[in-house]
């Protein structure tokens, strides 16, 4: 660590930063982290409600979050506002929508329909505007599906055996999936933006429709298929949703979005959401594995069935199906939720 990385040293380019944008006064409350290095914190004692992020170059990059914001804005969707920035330093000062994220509301008892709905309908006015896509965003294409879809063998396969997958094993994995997205109709790309559930997600009073529902953590927001994010949404690997609203508002989504090719939009939706379980499951052991962040082995349980789920749920996932129970056996043999104990058998093992 330098000393610009270290906690006092950006400690103090915040109060740099806050003086210079008229926020001296204001006191900071630290909200909790997720697995990026960003860090948000709430101004207390402002004029009006905001939050600061604290996105520090060159682990970070605060650009893409201005430019994806501004974006969505433009569109009559409610991303945050930005008031204030230092690119180089990796700051800015954004609108705060509040606590009313859909995790705790529905914690809370909140009925699921109206949340739900309201995300659903963000993502048809996103998709049918003319302008959605109309935003420097890299593409969602095979490349990174890929590259999301080795992590399962090379960080599960790690964390469940404590020794490394054989490279060609992995190879044979991810070939597989190419094959299959070789198959793929041509998708109809739009914005994507990602992890699009009930944890990024907020509930705006005094807002009507699409705009009622807040939108969070895009930064990462990139050009693919649009089936994604309301995969995302209805088929969720952290929290689920009623089975019969689930299909019921992806039938309200195909009949007011009106997708070119619904039959392969559906074919997407089905392939994408076994994608995104084989990543998650891969990307949980790694942030155990190789970031030391704990809290996200205890999500295996739901989400290794998922996946299975989604194998046996689509024909043409046989192959793949087949390959990862070759290679991986015992992969359906969900670890405990013992992340140093994974840690420190991976560790002896080497």
């Amino acid at each position: 660590m330098t000393d610009n990385d270290s906690p006092d040293a950006r400690a103090q380019a915040r109060t740099v930063f806050l003086n210079r944008t008229g926020q001296s006064a204001v006191a900071l409350d630290a909200l909790p982290v997720d697995a990026s290095f960003r860090r948000y914190f709430r101004l207390r004692g402002g004029a009006r409600p905001m939050l600061l992020m604290d996105a520090p170059p060159p682990k970070e990059d605060v650009r893409p979050f201005i430019r994806i914001a501004r974006h969505l804005t433009g569109l009559g969707l409610s991303a945050p506002l930005i008031y204030e920035f230092d690119e180089d330093q990796g700051f800015a000062l954004i609108e705060d929508f509040g606590e009313a994220t859909f995790t705790r509301l529905l914690d809370a008892g909140a009925a699921e329909g109206p949340l739900f709905l309201a995300a659903t309908e963000a993502l048809v006015a996103l998709h049918t505007h003319p302008d959605g896509a109309a935003v420097d965003a890299l593409p969602y294409d095979r490349a990174k599906l890929l590259d999301e879809a080795s992590e399962l063998p090379e960080w599960y396969g790690l964390g469940l055996t404590a020794k490394p997958v054989p490279a060609d094993a992995v190879a044979e994995f991810t070939g597989l999936w190419g094959d299959l997205l070789d198959r793929m109709p041509e998708a109809e790309p739009g914005l994507v933006l990602l992890d699009y559930h009930v944890d990024n997600l907020m509930q705006l009073p005094g807002r009507q429709g699409a705009a009622s529902c807040g939108l969070l953590d895009f930064q990462d927001a990139r050009i693919g298929p649009k089936p994604y994010d309301l995969m995302c949404l209805l088929r969720n690997e952290r929290r689920g949703i009623d089975p019969a609203l689930s299909d019921a508002l992806y039938d309200y989504y195909i009949a007011t979005a009106r997708p070119a090719d619904a039959d392969g939009f559906g074919l997407w939706y089905r392939v994408l959401a076994a994608q995104r379980y084989t990543k998650v499951v891969g990307r949980f052991a790694r942030l155990t594995l190789r970031d030391h962040r704990d809290g996200y082995l205890r999500y295996l349980p739901r989400v290794v069935p998922l996946l299975a789920d989604a194998l046996d749920g689509e024909p043409l996932l046989a192959g793949v199906r087949a390959c990862l129970n070759a290679i991986l056996p015992d992969w359906q043999h969900v670890p405990a939720d013992d992340p140093q104990g994974m840690r420190r058998r991976v560790a002896s093992a080497r």
